[in-house]
C-alpha cells in the first residue's frame, strides 16, 4: 500500500543557503542587499530585521555571485537615486554550483531589471563601479567551471551595460575572480586572474597563468604585480583601505611549494599578504587561506587598517 510510504526530501539540500555577496545602499546604513548562491537577491530596509526578495521576476537565473550599488547623479528637484548592479553565477567552484546569465542592472531599487549581456561568462563573483560615473562598471568573469570558454576575464562597460570590452583577458581556462577600483583614484584598478577546472573526478585550482594585475589608466594597460607574491596562484580575495588606498590586503591561494588538502586552511605558498605602497611590493602576514575555492574573502575594518576580517571555517 503506497499510502503508507511518507514523502521525504531527497535534495537539493540548502542550495540557496550560501551568501555570495552583500552591499549597502550608498549613504544609508539601514538598507542593504544580500545576493545568494542560488536564492536570488534580497533587500532589507531595517538593518536586517526583515527581508524581501527583489530578483524573483528574473526568470533566467536565481544564482548570484555579486551585487553592488552606486549613486546616480540627480537633477535639481529630484529624489536621490542609485543603480544596483548584479553579477550572476556563483563564484565558488563547488561541484554543486549553478551558473548564471551575465550581468543585470536596476535603476528603480530592484522593481525592474535590465539584462546587460555577458551570458556566457557563467560566473561573475565580483563587480566594481567608478564612483564618478554610474555607467562605468567592471565585471570579474570566471567563465565556465566544467570546461573551457573564451568569455572570461575582466570586462568593462562605459555605457551602463549596453556594450562591454574585454580589458584583461586570460585564456580558455583562466578568468577573473576579483576586481577593485581605488575609491580615491578611480582610474587605478586591481584585478585577480584565476585558473580553475572541475571534472566529475577532480578539481584543479590555480596555476602559472593566474596572478594579480594593476591598471592606472582605467583598464587600458596592465602590469602584473609580483614582488613579494607567490608565482603560482589560485583564487584571490582583495580589499583596499578607503582612508589610505595605498594600503591593500589580499588572501591568496597558492600551492607552489606543495599541495594542500582543501580541508587545511594553511597554505605553503599562499595566505594573507599586505601592501602599503599601492601594490608595488607585498609582505606575507599569515599562512591562512581557509578552503580557498570556497571562501577567499577578506576585508579591512573601515576605521582601522590593523583589524582585518577573513571568511573561513573552524576545523
Amino acid at each position: 500500500d503506497l499510502k503508507r510510504l511518507p514523502w521525504r526530501s531527497i535534495g537539493p539540500a540548502a542550495m540557496g543557503g550560501r551568501v555570495s555577496d552583500l552591499c549597502f545602499k550608498p549613504g544609508d546604513p539601514k538598507p542593504f542587499y544580500v545576493a545568494y548562491a542560488a536564492g536570488g537577491l534580497w533587500r532589507t530596509t531595517n538593518r536586517g530585521t526583515t527581508f524581501e526578495p527583489i530578483f524573483d521576476k528574473v526568470t533566467d537565473t536565481s544564482c548570484l555571485g555579486s551585487v553592488t550599488a552606486v549613486p546616480i547623479p540627480k537633477k535639481k528637484g529630484e529624489e536621490p537615486a542609485y543603480r544596483i548592479w548584479v553579477g550572476t553565477g556563483e563564484g565558488n567552484g563547488r561541484n554543486s554550483s549553478s551558473w548564471g546569465h551575465g550581468v543585470y542592472r536596476s535603476d528603480d531599487g530592484g522593481k525592474t531589471w535590465t539584462h546587460c549581456g555577458l551570458a556566457e561568462t557563467h560566473d561573475v563573483p565580483r563587480l566594481a563601479t567608478d564612483p564618478r560615473d554610474p555607467d562605468v562598471c567592471y565585471a570579474a568573469a570566471l567563465g565556465h567551471l566544467w570546461g573551457p570558454n573564451q568569455e572570461r576575464g575582466l570586462y568593462k562597460t562605459s555605457d551602463g551595460g549596453q556594450t562591454w570590452s574585454l580589458v584583461l583577458a586570460g585564456d580558455a581556462d583562466t578568468g577573473c575572480c576579483d576586481v577593485l577600483v581605488d575609491p580615491n583614484e578611480p582610474d587605478t584598478v586591481f584585478a585577480a586572474m584565476y585558473y580553475r577546472r572541475r571534472s566529475p573526478w577532480s578539481f584543479k585550482s590555480g596555476g602559472e597563468n593566474g596572478g594579480l594585475y594593476r591598471s592606472k589608466d582605467g583598464g587600458k594597460t596592465w602590469k602584473k604585480l609580483t614582488k613579494g607574491l607567490p608565482g603560482s596562484t589560485g583564487r584571490f580575495g582583495l580589499d583596499v583601505f578607503a582612508k589610505d588606498t595605498k594600503k591593500l590586503i589580499a588572501v591568496i591561494e597558492s600551492t607552489q611549494d606543495g599541495a594542500n588538502s582543501i580541508r587545511d586552511d594553511r597554505m605553503r605558498g599562499g595566505g594573507v599578504f599586505r601592501s602599503d605602497d599601492g601594490g608595488d611590493t607585498w609582505r606575507r602576514l599569515s599562512v591562512r587561506s581557509p578552503r580557498a575555492f570556497y571562501f577567499s574573502k577578506i576585508k579591512f575594518d573601515p576605521k582601522d587598517d590593523q583589524r582585518v576580517y577573513m571568511l573561513g571555517w573552524t576545523i
